[in-house]
């Protein structure tokens, strides 16, 4: 057939239909959807989790460098003998800093927090943490955290980095552990303590009676609960006589001194937006120069009015030498405080307002003591009202650090735990300016720097 016929043969024909469209099948569309229910298996290892620069390789880097012997010592498992291996306190530690850093004060959070982020996952290296380890640990090593912040210190100093010419101290309230439905007076205290006892006995009998009733799990839990209360009771009728001075000081009848059944150290004062809430008061002492934290105390009592010379001779215990210059706001210029501060500073304090406008509020009194003239005048000088100005730049600063941090509201009970919570505080933030003033003390992450090991 040649090409002119097939073209004849297949030419379409305009008069005919056109030819139908091919018919298509339609159903659902054929995709991929997330199935989260699965298990995944991922090779990674946790170093490769944080990048170079995190902060948690800094506090590693600072903790690494840290004098710890002082915890290992408290450890009683060794290398041939029997019990259980301890964890290394450089790993509590680093998580307590690191959560501190990061504004978390609870140890069930961080124990949290090991499983889920990978900060805490890398601090941890695989090791498991539980939160009665954390919070154990924080407690138990007062000593060595105010031995810690003695050492961080005197690095600092040692590098030139804190000069101790100009110190600011400040206090800042914090909310206690504790309700303000949980004061009790003195009778109701008694009671109180009476109905612990008889529900320490009734378990006993219990017990006693039915030894298979309660796991021995159960049993202790419940042995530490009702004794626990107890204890509480008894340390709350043991402060009832210092909160009833303090009524009769105030002119109020001692009868109307309460004590929380909670946390019998806790105080009601009044804070920063006015109201009365259980409180512990938080002082701290910087340095004006560096910013570095110096003194850490916690008080029992709303007023500053007495702690100028205890934190001035806390410093000079943990430095070594007295600061020239001490700065302090207008609720610390006791009469007697400054006397005995002259003895080893000078202190900037506002010189109170008399009522008579007057009265020269500079002009030295005639039954002023050579301290408390000197104050006077020296506060009527422009240098002077310039030094002070340091004071709100630099305490102002810390304790707002700190309540960023969350010191907002304590997680503990009893003095010596909320100081453990504030040298805490305060050594997390000298890890912070270590690391703006004095990078090279970090170093890199492994070994020990010349400083650290020529004062451990």
């Amino acid at each position: 057939m040649n090409d002119e016929l097939q073209s004849k043969l297949f030419e379409d024909d305009p008069n005919l239909p056109p030819a139908p469209a091919p018919s298509v099948s339609v159903g659902m569309a054929r995709v991929l959807r997330p199935n989260r229910a699965q298990v995944e298996l991922r090779a990674c290892d946790l170093e490769s989790l944080l990048p170079e620069g995190h902060r948690a390789r800094l506090v590693w880097a600072w903790v690494e460098r840290a004098d710890l012997s002082r915890m290992y010592a408290a450890i009683r498992a060794v290398e041939g003998g029997s019990g259980r291996t301890a964890i290394a306190p450089e790993i509590l530690f680093a998580l307590w800093l690191y959560a501190t850093l990061e504004g978390v004060g609870s140890a069930r959070a961080i124990a949290r927090l090991t499983q889920t982020h990978d900060a805490y996952r890398w601090i941890c290296g695989g090791v498991a943490i539980n939160y009665h380890t954390l919070s154990d640990f924080r407690s138990a090593h007062g000593e060595a955290l105010d031995a810690l912040l003695t050492d961080s210190v005197a690095i600092l100093m040692a590098e030139g980095v804190v000069s101790l010419k100009r110190v600011a101290q400040d206090g800042t309230r914090v909310r206690a552990s504790a309700g303000a439905a949980s004061f009790r007076r003195g009778p109701t205290l008694e009671q109180c303590l009476q109905d612990a006892q008889t529900q320490v006995e009734r378990l006993k009998r219990q017990i006693d009676a039915d030894p298979g009733a309660l796991t021995r799990r159960q049993q202790a839990a419940r042995e530490r609960a009702v004794r626990a209360r107890q204890q509480r009771l008894e340390r709350a009728l043991e402060r009832l006589p210092e909160m009833a001075e303090i009524k009769a000081k105030q002119g109020k009848p001692r009868e109307l001194a309460r004590v929380s059944t909670t946390d019998a150290e806790a105080t009601v004062m009044k804070m920063a937006d006015g109201g009365y809430r259980p409180a512990y008061n938080a002082q701290f002492a910087s340095d004006t120069a560096s910013q570095v934290i110096v003194g850490v105390e916690a008080v029992t009592v709303g007023t500053d009015m007495a702690q100028l010379t205890p934190m001035i001779e806390q410093v000079g215990e943990r430095t070594g030498r007295d600061p020239e210059e001490w700065l302090v706001d207008g609720g610390y210029p006791a009469h007697e405080q400054i006397e005995q501060a002259a003895k080893h500073t000078t202190v900037y304090a506002p010189v109170p307002k008399p009522k008579d406008p007057g009265i020269d509020l500079y002009a030295r009194k005639d039954d002023d003591s050579a301290a408390i003239g000197d104050w006077r005048e020296r506060m009527g000088y422009e240098e002077a009202k310039a030094i002070y100005k340091e004071r709100a730049a630099t305490a102002e600063c810390v304790n707002g650090l700190a309540r960023e941090r969350g010191l907002t509201r304590l997680r503990v009970r009893g003095t010596a735990k909320v100081r453990c919570v504030l040298l805490l505080h305060a050594l997390a933030h000298n890890l912070m300016r270590t690391f703006t003033l004095a990078p090279q003390l970090l170093g890199d992450g492994r070994g020990a720097s010349s400083a650290l090991v020529a004062l451990s």
